[in-house]
């Protein structure tokens, strides 16, 4: 690089060597300092991942958010309505007015549920014949029947149902997570992501990025094939110490370079990353090897059937992730939108059920027989629900305004339904959440008041409800 004349009389011997030769003199530098004594590692700041304290007694440690990408039917699962059985093919009753979908359709007639209902376990939940491994856990269900978004298409939904907002640059909900409570476990990301099948969550990255946040609250994800975490075995003709070194030497280096860059926080994220990744080496195989699994377990999550091994495998990894202190996993369920069921929901919910509910179970029974489920809140849902009226004769359209999700272990107060739609199931109506409200109670269960955690982005405090969320405490256990 040319150096000018005023530059030049404020240059030390470290900094000509450092800046000449596009940086080539580092490597001089590399060894003058190491004689000397100077490659002493500076002492690092703290962590921004190390644990902090709760503003009340957590509930929850960890958070396992089960989503089923595409917006599931919460009319055949969770929230039965005789009156779909009476109004078959009619239209929706006039007091609704005229009820235009997302999809544009209007004046169509009311599709019935195929499903056969009964109530399980000693609470009694109504849950419908595609879920009946789910059915046998309900007795551990906080079912929450009154959930409603603003977001109409996939991409407006999942963003919001993930950070708050319809459109993109807010931090996940996992972000704000690990931002508020840190890990405890710095050998292993704090939030971590799956997706299941061969497609992709639409939004991809947005869905669990930082914002406006530091990046080094952004979600990691693991591969769908050959090793989880990408780059996780070292080269072979590395040694350790060797290593070591390198990371050493150009954390310095990168640390000086983002000096001057406060503003770049991928800088520090790659910097953290770096560190990781190297921790990562030594602890993540083991944290993520199934084959330290017995077969029984394999078989309680359906590893030993083609159908349910996809999805049973990821949440047999997020059970033993969060038994090792990571905070945050989400497990994309038919990623891709794969739950649209715009025609012939019966075919399409037969088979994604199938392929999900055996696995689920098995998460919920496996935590509880390893006594995690009580610090553990595992959350299912899409975002959105679907209409009560047909979509081209034999589907159903996104529903926004009215469907359903739930919680279970973590501190709710499980057997229970909370929340109604109307009688057709097209409105919440009762004890309505927004989503901005199931974050809120998320945070609240997990010992963080929303309303405290605050992130100030250019001179405006934000918060993950935008100043619009409660916590619905009538969920949690007394």
């Amino acid at each position: 690089m040319s150096i000018n004349k005023k530059n030049r009389e404020h240059l030390s011997r470290r900094q000509m060597l450092l800046q000449s030769g596009s940086g080539f003199g580092a490597m001089a530098l590399a060894g003058m300092l190491n004689q000397d004594g100077a490659m002493a590692a500076p002492a690092s700041a703290p962590s921004p991942l190390a644990a902090k304290m709760t503003h009340h007694p957590a509930k929850a440690k960890s958070v396992i958010f089960l989503f089923m990408d595409g917006g599931p039917s919460h009319l055949d699962t969770f929230d039965p309505k005789p009156a779909l059985e009476k109004l078959a093919g009619k239209p929706i009753p006039e007091s609704f007015g005229r009820v235009i979908t997302a999809m544009g359709e209007y004046d169509s007639p009311i599709l019935p549920s195929a499903r056969k209902w009964k109530q399980h376990g000693e609470s009694g939940l109504w849950i419908s014949d595609w879920l009946p491994h789910t059915a046998e856990m309900a007795d551990e269900l906080a079912v929450i029947r009154s959930c409603w978004t603003n977001g109409i298409n996939h991409s407006g939904g999942i963003c919001q149902m993930n950070t708050g907002s319809q459109f993109a640059g807010r931090p996940s909900l996992g972000s704000w997570v690990t931002y508020g409570l840190g890990s405890e476990n710095e050998n292993l990301p704090a939030y971590v992501v799956m997706q299941e099948g061969k497609g992709r969550v639409i939004n991809g990255a947005r869905n669990w990025g930082a914002g406006f946040m530091p990046a080094v609250y952004q979600g990691t994800t693991m591969q769908k094939t050959g090793p989880p975490f990408a780059n996780i075995h070292p080269p072979k003709h590395v040694a350790s110490d060797q290593q070591r070194q390198e990371l050493d030497f150009l954390s310095q280096l990168n640390q000086r370079h983002a000096a001057t860059r406060q503003d770049n926080t991928d800088l520090e994220a790659r910097i953290r990353s770096f560190e990781l990744a190297f921790q990562m080496q030594s602890h993540a195989p083991e944290a993520v090897d199934l084959s330290q699994e017995s077969a029984d377990t394999h078989r309680l999550y359906g590893l030993d059937d083609e159908a349910t091994e996809p999805y049973g495998r990821n949440l047999l990894m997020a059970r033993r992730l969060v038994e090792r202190g990571v905070r945050f996993v989400q497990c994309y369920h038919g990623a891709g939108s794969k739950w649209d069921a715009h025609d012939n929901i019966e075919a399409n919910h037969t088979k994604m059920c199938r392929g999900m509910d055996l696995p689920v179970a098995g998460l919920l029974k496996d935590l509880k027989q390893r006594g995690l489920l009580e610090q553990t809140l595992v959350v299912w849902g899409g975002e959105f629900g679907r209409t009560p009226m047909s979509e081209k004769g034999d589907g159903r359209d996104h529903n926004p305004t009215g469907f359903t999700m739930w919680m279970a272990g973590g501190g709710v107060r499980s057997g229970q339904a909370y929340g109604t739609t109307d009688e057709v199931g097209l409105h919440a109506v009762e004890d309505r959440l927004h989503v901005h409200d199931v974050h809120s109670t998320i945070l609240h269960l997990m010992g963080v008041d929303h309303r405290k955690l605050v992130y100030v982005h250019k001179g405006r405090p934000e918060r993950i409800d935008q100043n619009e969320g409660r916590a619905y405490t009538e969920i949690a256990a007394s």
